[in-house]
């Protein structure tokens, strides 16, 4: 089947009169708790969402989301699978994003200096189009930047790289990224002063590390011996980490940006935005949106790449080299003729997003629909929509689980990107005062691209060993084979 008669076969839902969606929530207390252990320690992730679609018959269902008890005022959602349906959560008109951004609880505002800052805002709120404005105005400032900085920090990481892998255990390419990201962000936001240059010294990426767990570890699991499950899930997932473990850290961090952000903060001033408020958003949107999603995405969009195997290394290589020769360097116009790269970075985000999960409160009651099901939704009720579902759905995707080096590459290939959601949004659409899609969702793909760019130019394939236990996504670098050209 094509893709173009998959897409008109999943609008087939509308012609179905709206049904009660299926599943439940168990027991109070009990039901949740029984869900957030099914999902954390007896089935896992994946297997929690596969074994009830299935048992369900249907792609939307009703559970719980952990954390539940003790952290969650309210665990319960619906669940969102397909392609057809989890868009409804980019739709603020349909859904309210106040205070989702983590699920169904919110951590303290003391990690964002007593501010409610613009990410746990609706949009309804007049101080969210205010704050997003003033972000991506000034990310808009600094668009000539973002070539030569992003590849001048990552000349520190290729050095790092090739002593690395002269280990015989090879190099944890996560730490050299987490470096080189932390750099290029605070770089790119002050004014070009470093990191190193201001009381954080090497210690930003470490400090901001320690920031987001403390916020985010009642939604993981840290992968102990199941005999230690129980203590974990007490301490995890029973109770919210206090601010006062990283205060000092967040305040040296706070810091740093506030006497180096200058023309930031300025224009904050100038908008009608406190200093001090503007600089925990800033902090928040540079060490959470930005270092957090880095810190997972790079490390995973170079595992992917690597285990396509060296006939798509092959390819990259030649269709880089290639372009950067002809166009006389790297530059915005040779990164866009590269089309392969492009698709390379896409097929990445679709079949392993950085942020897997989407939240939003129904605005009112509706209808949703699925391909071949509709659903309905009550006013107040809590939807949820796990992404890597959605973007391998294979109603719409041809070898969904398949990493496709060539998936977006072409007119069809082109027509494909509306279900790449990676970024809050569709990839076709744009970031807006009125959505909450990522303000930083071009530059993103820009510095994924550049860093496929950087590396193929260098060598000529990568090998990679990857690991996953629990909190801890590992990626490897075994061996690098330097350009032979």
């Amino acid at each position: 089947m094509s893709n173009a008669s998959k897409s008109s076969e999943s609008s087939k839902s509308s012609h179905h009169p709206p049904k009660e969606i299926p599943g439940s929530y168990g027991v109070p207390f009990f039901g949740a708790m029984k869900d957030r252990w099914d999902f954390f320690y007896l089935q896992g992730r994946d297997l929690f969402f596969k074994s009830r679609m299935e048992k369900h018959n249907s792609s939307i269902f009703r559970a719980n989301m952990p954390p539940g008890p003790w952290i969650s005022p309210d665990p319960r959602v619906v669940v969102l699978l397909d392609a057809n349906s989890f868009p409804v959560l980019f739709d603020t008109s349909k859904v309210e994003k106040r205070d989702v951004l983590d699920g169904t609880y919110m951590p303290s505002t003391s990690f964002t200096g007593g501010h409610r800052v613009c990410a746990y805002l609706d949009t309804s709120e007049h101080k969210h189009g205010s704050l997003k404005a003033l972000f991506q105005s000034f990310l808009a400032s600094k668009s000539h930047e973002f070539i030569p900085l992003f590849r001048s920090c990552m000349q520190s990481l290729f050095v790092e790289l090739e002593d690395g892998v002269r280990d015989p255990k090879g190099v944890e390419f996560g730490s050299l990224t987490d470096n080189l990201s932390f750099e290029f962000i605070f770089r790119l936001l002050c004014d070009g002063k470093c990191p190193s240059d201001t009381k954080l010294e090497s210690d930003g990426a470490t400090m901001i590390k320690k920031w987001l767990v403390f916020q985010l570890t009642p939604l993981v699991t840290i992968g102990l011996h199941m005999m230690l499950n129980p203590i974990e899930d007490f301490l995890l997932h029973c109770m919210k980490l206090p601010f006062f473990l990283v205060k000092n850290d967040y305040n040296k961090v706070y810091e740093a940006f506030h006497s180096s952000a200058t023309s930031y903060l300025d224009k904050a001033e100038k908008s009608g935005i406190s200093r001090d408020e503007a600089c925990h958003n800033l902090v928040f949107v540079a060490g959470f949106n930005a270092f957090g999603g880095m810190s997972i995405w790079f490390p995973s969009l170079i595992k992917w790449v690597a285990l396509a195997g060296e006939s798509v290394h092959r390819e990259l290589v030649d269709e880089i080299r290639t372009v950067v020769q002809s166009e006389g360097g790297v530059t915005f116009n040779s990164i866009n003729k590269m089309v392969l790269t492009k698709s390379v970075v896409y097929e990445a985000l679709r079949i392993d997003p950085p942020v897997p999960y989407q939240y939003g409160r129904a605005r009112e009651d509706m209808v949703i629909h699925s391909h071949d099901s509709a659903y309905k939704v009550k006013k107040g009720e809590m939807i949820f929509g796990y992404q890597p579902f959605a973007t391998k759905d294979p109603k719409i995707f041809d070898k969904p689980e398949e990493f496709v080096s060539h998936r977006f590459v072409g007119e069809e290939g082109e027509k494909l990107l509306k279900y790449v959601l990676w970024s809050n949004g569709r990839e076709t659409d744009a970031p807006t005062m009125e959505n909450k899609q990522c303000p930083g969702k071009d530059l993103v793909v820009l510095m994924s691209r550049l860093l496929l760019v950087e590396l193929f130019l260098r060598y000529d394939t990568i090998s990679v060993q990857a690991k996953s236990s629990g909190l801890t996504n590992t990626l490897t670098i075994t061996s690098v084979t330097k350009a032979t050209c």
